[in-house]
């Protein structure tokens, strides 16, 4: 089974023209210059119109828990409990004031 579709190597084809002619822009407006980004700009575009491209691997994951927490629980009841949880939990940060008083022993050994 073929994981792109006709549709998906035909805008592949068409956008890797347009990266040879020099005139293949980013969402920047930026002319570019990579293979890689012109396939990837190609893709996204097939996406959108509709052909059969597989998702992005970091959104796959994503989207898959989202699905999921979607089906799950309907509407989220969690916002109290965050707020509880913030106000009673530990003291975040402690970590960053240990380092600091660490950085500056060793300063004041140096002098």
């Amino acid at each position: 089974m073929a994981k792109y579709s006709k549709g998906a190597g035909k805008k592949v084809e068409k956008v890797m023209r347009e990266k040879k002619r020099g005139t293949l822009k980013s969402g920047s407006g930026k002319k570019v210059t990579s293979r890689k980004q012109a396939i990837a700009i190609a893709l996204s575009e097939a996406r959108k119109e509709g052909a059969k491209v597989p998702a992005k691997k970091g959104a796959s994951k994503k989207s898959a828990s989202k699905k999921s927490a979607a089906k799950k629980g309907g509407a989220k009841k969690g916002g109290s409990k965050k707020a509880a949880g913030k106000k009673g939990g530990r003291k975040t940060g402690s970590k960053k004031g240990g380092r600091k008083s660490a950085v500056g022993k060793s300063t004041a050994r140096k002098r």
